[in-house]
């Protein structure tokens, strides 16, 4: 039995809200012990980037005590154009030297000043027949807005251990949760962003993030229909009808989610032309924003691929007593890249 503080606590921050996990280790299998999430003031990030730290702080750490988190040593991840994500095809080199030119080198693949930003990489994992050529995953995240979350993080007495991509903790819970190395297409839509991911054979080879989120369909519904917020998120959600507005609602869905496929399907199609003779098995949708009542069907339809929802607890242990599985299902897409970070090591 592994001990309780020995995974991080996965912090996922958002535009809309900040969701919390935390798992345990048994054997090869992870355990629920403690999920939740709160709403945060509008504006308070934007784009990935803090713009109201100090109130972020105050509701992530009421949202801890809430959920009796203990564990100082957390993870969080970052999206939004402070972020480029870049894969570069490099003659093969050993480790130290691939470093060394990264280092030298990267200016000629980042867009930022590097100075300026943080630079990691992976090297991914190499075809069959050596080619005397390797892939890299190249990460480059803006220093200011970085500092500014471990900064907070720092305030709140937390040890922030591990700073990751959407996509990549994404990527992380999905191969964790499913066991499955199939050409997917990974797609987590949530307030203000659509992250996609796509996996071919369990390696990442395309991915990129989209300034489009299910906060537009609940902003334009609100102002079309003059109502509040909270009511035009509950029609979006399927939750409460709106017979005498249908027309209008079904025109701003169509046209707000058109939006999404389309970003989904360029994707997509960017894919294909790199890999005809590797097709896409199914599209993983997950984040807030999948919960979008008709969307599942409507993204199968216009892309002609199988869409599965994506509860990465569904395949955990939990103690049915504390969690209730209609629950879990529910919060279960919004939760996956908090999940994502919680199943990484302390000790990384």
């Amino acid at each position: 039995m592994v001990k309780k503080d020995s995974l991080i606590v996965g912090v996922d921050i958002g535009s809309h809200a900040i969701k919390v996990c935390q798992l345990q280790k048994h054997g090869t299998a992870f355990k629920l012990i403690a999920v939740g999430s709160a709403v945060l003031p509008q504006g308070a990030v934007e784009d990935g980037v803090l713009q109201e730290p100090v109130e972020v702080g105050k509701i992530l750490s009421t949202l801890l005590k809430n959920l009796k988190i203990k564990n100082k040593k957390i993870g969080i991840s970052i999206s939004g154009y402070s972020v480029i994500v870049k894969k570069i095809n490099l003659e093969e080199m050993e480790d130290e030297a691939l470093a060394n030119y990264i280092n030298a080198e990267a200016e000629q693949y980042i867009p930022f000043d590097l100075d300026d930003v943080y630079i990691d990489f992976q090297k991914l994992p190499s075809k069959k027949g050596g080619t005397g050529r390797c892939d890299i995953m190249l990460v480059a995240a803006k220093k200011e807005v970085i500092n500014d979350y471990l900064d907070m993080l720092s305030e709140l007495k937390l040890n922030t251990v591990l700073v990751d991509v959407d996509g990549f903790a994404l990527e992380n819970i999905w191969e964790t949760a499913s066991g499955r190395r199939e050409n997917v297409a990974l797609v987590d839509i949530g307030a203000s962003k659509m992250n996609i991911n796509i996996l071919s054979e369990g390696v990442s080879v395309l991915a990129r993030d989209v300034v489009v989120g299910s906060e537009q369909l609940t902003d334009q519904l609100a102002n079309a229909l003059d109502i509040e917020p909270d009511r035009a998120e509950k029609i979006k959600l399927g939750l409460v009808a709106s017979e005498e507005n249908e027309e209008d609602i079904r025109n701003i869905f169509n046209q707000t989610c058109t939006q999404w496929v389309l970003e989904i399907k360029k994707a997509i199609d960017l894919y294909l032309a790199n890999n005809p003779e590797k097709p896409l098995k199914a599209i993983v949708l997950s984040g807030g924003g999948s919960k979008v009542t008709g969307l599942q069907e409507y993204i199968s339809r216009e892309t002609g691929v199988d869409v599965i929802p994506f509860n990465p607890f569904a395949t955990m242990l939990c103690d049915e007593k504390k969690f209730d599985s209609r629950y879990l299902a529910s919060i279960g897409p919004e939760m996956a890249i908090a999940a994502g970070l919680a199943i990484r090591p302390a000790t990384i």
